[in-house]
């Protein structure tokens, strides 16, 4: 099987760069974290877009609280 080549968007090349400088597990936990909080920001930022625009309820949030969404595997 040939192996699929992907290339690198800028951000991500300057992302590659930038990591040289972290010497430390603590420093990358840390940037993780900075990470997780900016991505978490956005889902909350578009989570509140949403309920403005009244496309997100109560009734739509406890449907997806009991939704099951996780992948199916088939054993072959």
């Amino acid at each position: 099987m040939e192996a699929q080549r992907t290339a690198f968007t800028p951000v991500q090349l300057h992302i590659l760069e930038m990591m040289k400088y972290f010497k430390t597990e603590s420093a990358v936990l840390e940037l993780q974290k900075l990470i997780a909080d900016f991505y978490a920001k956005k889902v909350q930022e578009e989570a509140d877009r949403l309920w403005d625009a009244g496309v997100l309820d109560a009734k739509a949030i406890n449907k997806l609280g009991k939704a099951h969404l996780r992948t199916p595997y088939v054993h072959a």
